[in-house]
């Protein structure tokens, strides 16, 4: 049987070793090939020469990297080091092949032939790779091993294609001469130095005159030593671009706080509150329309102005009121918009390709500094001064005398803005929406969200360098929008200079009204994507009733209208922007910029992925006690709105909890800020993490963390025919070697209807869903009866009063699911429930939730008998032997410190029992 490479020599002396020996001999000559391959294909007039040498320098690192690092040592590093070693070959063997002369018949024939059999092989490869992994064909792995290791030699065969190259071109590099010899560098250097030291000849006073200068003036035809340019002078153009990008940066960042800090209010007040008048701020280029505005906005001193107010936006974290912190972000996102108009719209023809390519990468920066993170944008208050302005129109330019009409322009900007926004904001949302759960059968968000930045890079490098005029052909629109996950990605990053270049053209002179379209474009997304989940709270919302599909194929189709669909297809003006290219400068600094966002993007998914901060381990595997809890987070945003991922951490780890369930989670939605909430809690606590059913799914999200190994995960969407989506997670853990089924649920809830609450008017639920409510808790007990004989732990958000009989939910699940309520006794409850079944309950608690969220948490504690043991007595006077603590060993104790007379902990505390109830275990069980 034929191992692939990891598998054959993985862990095994000496044969590892000896691999990694031959490896680390030829990066040298690896290294040495890419210098040599520069070298002879750099050209003045292309920055394409440069770009490779970037890349197959970062393409020789990752393939030392998965060699060195095998799946043995670290899964996930080893795949993303292969995949990313892959992903390069794709510029690195097409780039390589087109800049080799077309002279070099032989070397182009060789390179062809083999890329094309190396991508080719890719697909087999991949066939077999998910035969093995996840339908478990025996032989597939075999089959896979040939794939692989024809990769390795078609990458060999291809390299090897540059000593043709070196043939060709009469390559011949001296190192040294022989004994006594004198090389040829030497004679020059011998010479200059010989030229150099002999006196120069004396100037007289005739051939003075003749050079039409006096005998006084002489010296000065003196050959006098140049001043080189200081260091900052030759910064200053790097300098001047690494502003813009920062600035483009600092845009995006502002630009996408506001609908999270507006959405807040819609949280509390649960209906489409008045303060979402604040997105029409977004609307502020329509002043630009006044003659004067845009001649002060135009000028360098205005356009300093506009970024300095947009710079106030980072200074909102200082504003305590919520709504004082909406006011403040309006306006300056009121401002950056307005700024943004001059900059994208007011140049011409390289101008507006440069500005282009400059927001695609502050997108990209913003992206990644979510990704590294834990996907929360941290922006720092010093902001370098502007660059030097680019050409703009002082005075309103003249209308445009475009063929294009300035309306499909407009509309086809708005697509693409809330495009990018939507899903690309963040790494890792388009790994959300294709998560299944556990095992798991492709990427994971917390680890593969660099491979999208790397197609965001590949998207917007492969637009950079196009020739003029292609990036509007609609091959590339045929070839990106029906596509998934990194082909998207690639498809919308390309698309920016294109849609860019169509709106400048079009909207010459109409400036303001194409951008004020565009944002009410953006406007109408952002309420119609959120309605398609959040449709109960609003008037004739169940027409967005889980219609992304419209949104995604609306957004794609007026992306369509930027691009030139006429036939005959003319050749576009050389002036006009949309045949513009990059200069050569700016193009070495934008691939420059790209390969390093690539390569931290990389390093960063690397880093947390190769050295995890805690890992997951159970708090007392020696009594066999877990603790589970269940917790409504309203989506990570707090009384105040501040992000209340680290207070959740804190309370979570003082709990010791060992399974949690979170409700109102799925933040990947621009109201949310395309946030992970899993992320921080995961990362410093150790917890395996199922995210539930992805965004595209149209719930309001559900979160399964785990100190314990998820063997199996099922993502469920329960009944709904009235009220909005109920999603559930049904996961087999191993709890100390026996398996056990844990249920997370939220479930669906009646409609909103006003109350008035003492403090302010807000919208209450209604028990107007009974037959939702019915159906779903139905689905759930058959969930919990089928899989008996494992044990059971349920966390939902149910809403019911206890033993309230049918149609009910609480009589429907805890007879039909044939599980136990953790406590019968308590009649305080309204939403949140915890049952079992097969295990021993200890203690129960409810911990109130200070100003983190709306709802408390209510934590259940179980022994798990031994396996094979099962419950000794599992009636209910064996079940309710109420006890003190001091009856129980340590080990069941909740932490004192809670508890409301010793002030408890950052205002959190035991409630409605004021102490954890705790209960004795039968006598004769065997834990």
């Amino acid at each position: 049987m034929l191992n692939p490479t990891c598998g054959r020599i993985g862990d095994w002396y000496p044969e590892r070793n000896i691999f990694q020996i031959l490896i680390a001999i030829n990066s040298g000559p690896r290294f040495a090939l890419v210098a040599l391959q520069y070298y002879l294909h750099r050209n003045p007039h292309s920055s394409i020469p440069g770009f490779l040498f970037l890349v197959g320098v970062l393409r020789t690192l990752s393939c030392g990297g998965w060699v060195y690092i095998t799946s043995s040592d670290d899964h996930d590093a080893h795949d993303v080091l292969m995949i990313a070693y892959i992903v390069l070959n794709i510029p690195w063997m097409f780039g390589s092949t087109a800049c080799t002369p077309v002279s070099h018949v032989a070397s182009r024939r060789r390179r062809r032939l083999a890329s094309y059999t190396f991508f080719a092989a890719l697909v087999p490869m991949v066939y077999f790779f998910i035969q093995h992994k996840v339908h478990r064909v025996p032989g597939a792995y075999t089959r896979y091993s040939f794939f692989e290791w024809s990769l390795i030699f078609l990458d060999v065969l291809y390299d090897s294609s540059a000593e043709l190259d070196f043939k060709a071109a009469d390559l011949k590099i001296t190192v040294g001469t022989l004994v006594g010899g004198q090389s040829e560098a030497d004679k020059i250097v011998a010479s200059t130095a010989s030229g150099a030291a002999s006196p120069l000849p004396p100037v007289n006073e005739k051939d003075a005159k003749q050079a039409g200068s006096k005998p006084a003036d002489a010296a000065l035809v003196l050959p006098t030593a140049v001043q080189p340019p200081s260091v900052f002078m030759r910064a200053r153009p790097a300098i001047a671009f690494a502003s813009d990008v920062y600035l483009s940066y600092i845009f995006w960042s502002v630009y996408t706080a506001l609908m999270p800090t507006l959405f807040y209010f819609s949280v509390w007040e649960l209906g489409f509150a008045g303060h979402k008048l604040a997105l029409l701020a977004t609307l502020a280029p329509a002043v630009l329309g006044i003659p004067p505005l845009w001649g002060w906005a135009a000028v360098r001193e205005g356009r300093a102005i506009l970024h300095g107010l947009m710079l106030v936006g980072l200074a909102v974290y200082v504003v305590p009121s919520p709504l004082g912190r909406l006011f403040l972000v309006a306006f300056a996102s009121a401002n950056a918009v307005v700024g943004a108009t001059v900059d994208w719209l007011g140049g011409e023809g390289k101008d507006v390709v440069y500005q282009a390519i400059v927001a695609g990468l502050g997108f990209l920066v913003s992206s990644l500094s979510k990704h590294a993170n834990h996907t929360n944008n941290p922006v720092c208050l010093a902001a370098p001064s502007p660059s030097p302005a680019p050409k703009l129109h002082a005075t309103k330019p003249p209308a445009s005398t475009s063929s294009h009409h300035w309306l499909p322009a407009s509309l086809a900007l708005g697509a693409l803005l809330f495009s990018l926004h939507a899903l690309l904001a963040d790494a890792s949302t388009l790994i959300a929406w294709s998560w299944t759960g556990y095992p798991i059968r492709g990427p994971v968000p917390a680890v593969h969200g660099s491979l999208t930045h790397v197609a965001q890079v590949l998207g917007l490098g492969l637009a950079a360098c196009l020739p003029n005029g292609a990036r509007g052909h609609p091959l590339w629109l045929a070839g990106g929008a029906p596509v998934r996950g990194l082909g998207l990605a690639a498809f919308l990053m390309g698309a920016i200079p294109t849609v860019w270049a169509r709106a400048a053209e079009a909207g010459r002179g109409r400036e303001a009204r194409t951008m004020a379209v565009a944002c009410l474009v953006v406007i109408v997304y952002d309420v119609a994507s959120t309605f398609t989940v959040a449709y109960a709270f609003v008037p004739g919302g169940d027409i967005f009733r889980e219609r992304t599909d419209l949104v995604l194929i609306s957004q794609v189709a007026l992306i369509a209208l930027a691009f030139d669909w006429r036939l005959p297809r003319r050749v576009a003006s050389p002036t006009s922007a949309a045949a513009a290219s990059l200069s050569r400068a700016a193009h070495y600094k934008v691939q420059y910029m790209l390969v390093l966002l690539a390569a931290l993007s990389l390093l960063s998914s690397l880093w947390r992925a190769s050295w995890p901060a805690v890992v997951p381990r159970p708090h007392r595997e020696a009594a066999r006690i877990v603790r589970a809890g269940i917790w409504k987070v309203h989506f990570g945003i707090d009384n105040e709105e501040r992000d209340s991922q680290r207070r959740m951490r804190d309370l979570i780890k003082d709990m010791e909890l060992d399974v949690v369930g979170l409700l109102e989670t799925d933040l990947h939605r621009i109201p949310f800020g395309n946030r992970d909430l899993t992320r921080v809690i995961a990362e410093e606590l150790g917890y395996y993490v199922d995210i539930g059913p992805g965004t595209n799914q149209h719930t309001w999200g559900t979160v399964l963390l785990s100190k314990f190994p998820i063997l199996n995960s099922t993502h469920h969407l329960l009944p709904s025919p009235d009220g909005e989506l109920a999603p559930a997670i049904e996961a087999v853990l191993d709890m100390f070697g026996t398996e056990v089924t844990v249920v997370v649920s939220h479930n669906g809830q009646g409609k909103p209807c006003p109350m008035s609450l003492p403090l302010r008017p807000t919208l209450m639920w209604s028990p107007s869903q009974p037959l939702d409510r019915e159906l779903q808790s139905t689905e759930l007990a058959r969930i919990m009866a089928e899989a008996d004989p494992r044990p059971v732990i349920f966390l939902g958000y149910v809403v019911t009063k206890p033993l309230a009989p049918r149609p009910a939910p609480y009589e429907i699940m805890v007879a039909d699911g044939r599980v136990h309520d953790i406590d019968a006794d308590d009649y305080d409850r309204w939403c949140e429930y915890i049952f079992y079944r097969g295990l021993y309950r200890t203690a129960y608690a409810r911990v109130s939730r200070s100003t983190i969220t709306d709802t408390e948490m209510q934590i259940g504690q179980f022994v798990v008998p031994r396996r094979g043991a099962g419950i000794v007595d599992d009636s209910q006077e064996a079940r309710y032997m109420r006890a003190w603590k001091e009856e129980l060993p340590v080990d069941h104790w909740f932490p004192m410190e809670y508890y409301e007379q010793n002030g408890g902990m950052r205002g959190h505390f035991y409630h409605v029992f004021g102490t954890p109830l705790y209960y004795k275990i039968p006598e004769g069980t065997q834990v």
